[in-house]
């Protein structure tokens, strides 16, 4: 198993947004840029594969993020985890 296989998903997804961010190389806001682009299919994602509560969950998350941050960085600290066993 390779080093990529046992990244998380939320690993993975850190990465591709690093590439995102070398991708725009020099130009501007390319860290939001790079944010926007993956938020844009997240939430394609989630209102395609979300069912009725997609939204809220959102909505949910936004709101966690504004007002209890630390949660916020305990629950993606939590999806970290450890890479899947074979």
């Amino acid at each position: 198993m390779t080093e990529t296989d046992r990244r998380t998903p939320l690993e993975k997804v850190e990465a591709l947004y690093e590439e995102l961010v070398e991708w725009y190389e020099e130009g501007s806001d390319r860290e939001l840029r790079a944010a926007s682009k993956l938020l844009l299919i997240g939430l394609l994602k989630l209102k395609a594969h979300g069912g009725f509560g997609w939204q809220g969950l959102v909505e949910d998350y936004v709101l966690m993020l504004k007002q209890d941050p630390e949660r916020f960085a305990r629950i993606l600290e939590a999806n970290r985890g450890e890479g899947k066993k074979a």
